[in-house]
């Protein structure tokens, strides 16, 4: 049976390889495509090195994958995090790093909001109302292309996956996502989401600036499915953070 596997902090990825790669062969990741447009999205490095993928979701703060700041279960300090803004190629963003002690982690989701030095990007729509089975969603991120060595795929250029929603408890998603939990289940259209993606934006598919952030990924078989914390599920957290 294929495992499915929380899409890690890269340097976590690295320290324990042999327990977190997938065995799914390439081209299940190698799909999807370059974005042309995508300018909420954010890249996390920690320690200038590719990490995890977010959203600008106000002009102070980005909305990530909590897990993205733990390492071995310990605390990434901030001092170590930057993230680039402002172009789809990280390598000709701009950087911006999180203001001390301004992070906060949601409670029920894997969720992060972090408070950064003003960003002159476009931010993200938040969902109000919740996925439908169904759906069609795009997935964006700069994470892996390969299901080897995920830390040495990872991707300079925004790229994007598009998946279609299903019921929570689907077998695709069996023991990851149940009804009533605060994660969406998805399957695989072209392109799946891989390390370095968590975090990332989970977009309404539309025309451009009229897409709405509905979840942040956060773990994927590298094959068939993956799953995103639900927005609207967390909305109220969210402005009640950004409002500080």
């Amino acid at each position: 049976m294929m495992r499915r596997f929380r899409v890690l902090l890269l340097t976590v990825l690295v320290l324990v390889a042999g327990s977190v790669m997938s065995s799914a062969p390439a081209s299940a990741v190698i799909g999807g495509k370059k974005s042309t447009y995508g300018p909420w999205a954010v890249r996390m490095l920690v320690d200038g090195k590719p990490a995890c993928t977010g959203t600008a979701v106000a002009r102070q703060w980005i909305l990530t994958a909590s897990h993205c700041f733990y390492e071995q279960a310990r605390p990434v300090a901030d001092r170590r995090i930057s993230f680039r803004v402002g172009h789809l190629d990280m390598r000709r963003g701009t950087t911006v790093r999180p203001i001390p002690r301004k992070r906060v982690g949601s409670a029920h989701a894997d969720m992060m909001l972090v408070k950064v030095a003003p960003m002159n990007v476009p931010t993200a729509r938040l969902a109000t109302v919740g996925v439908r089975r169904g759906q069609a969603v795009r997935q964006y991120g700069w994470g892996a292309t390969c299901t080897t060595d995920e830390s040495a795929c990872q991707s300079p250029v925004l790229k994007q996956s598009d998946l279609k929603v299903v019921r929570p408890n689907d077998p695709l998603c069996a023991g990851h996502t149940a009804p009533g939990g605060p994660d969406f289940c998805m399957k695989k259209v072209s392109g799946i989401p891989a390390g370095g993606d968590s975090g990332g934006p989970v977009m309404t598919v539309g025309p451009r600036g009229t897409e709405t952030l509905i979840g942040v990924f956060n773990g994927s078989d590298r094959e068939k499915s993956a799953e995103a914390g639900e927005v609207s599920q967390q909305l109220s957290w969210i402005r009640s953070v950004i409002r500080r």
